[in-house]
C-alpha cells in the first residue's frame, strides 16, 4: 500500500496516520482510551501554558471522564514521574471542583478526604 502512489487517498492517509501513531507510542508521546488520543511533549509547563499548547494542537487539556481516561493520564504521570494538569478548577464553593467551562464533573476518582485543594487530590 505504501508504494502505491495511485491508490485510494483515504487508505494512504490511514496508513500514514497509523505509522505516525506507532512512532509516537514508541516514544511514549501518546496513548489512547475510548477513542480519544492523549498526548504530551513531556516538557514541564505552567497550567496556562499547558492549556494554550493543547489549543494550538487542536485539542484540549485532559479531563478524565472515565476510569480508562484516568488511566491514560496516569500512564504519563508514571512514565515521566511528574504530575499532570487536568481541565478542572476549584469552584466558588471551597473544596468543590468543576470543568474549566463551569460545568459539573461527571467523573471523579479522588483519594480519601480529597479534594482538599492542596495538590494531592
Amino acid at each position: 500500500l505504501a508504494g502505491n502512489e495511485h491508490g485510494d487517498p483515504i487508505h494512504q492517509l490511514e496508513y500514514r496516520i497509523s505509522r505516525l501513531e506507532g512512532v509516537l507510542r514508541l516514544n511514549k508521546m501518546i496513548t489512547e482510551s475510548g477513542g480519544k488520543i492523549f498526548a504530551t511533549n513531556g516538557k514541564k509547563a505552567d497550567f496556562d501554558g499547558t492549556v494554550e499548547k493543547c489549543k494550538e494542537a487542536g485539542g484540549s487539556i485532559a479531563t478524565p471522564k472515565s476510569p480508562g481516561e484516568n488511566d491514560a493520564i496516569l500512564y504519563f504521570v508514571k512514565y515521566f514521574n511528574t504530575y499532570a494538569y487536568l481541565g478542572i478548577k476549584q469552584s466558588l464553593i471551597p473544596g468543590r471542583f468543576q470543568l474549566l467551562n463551569g460545568a459539573q464533573l461527571s467523573y471523579t476518582n479522588w483519594y480519601p478526604n480529597e479534594p482538599s485543594g492542596k495538590g494531592e487530590e
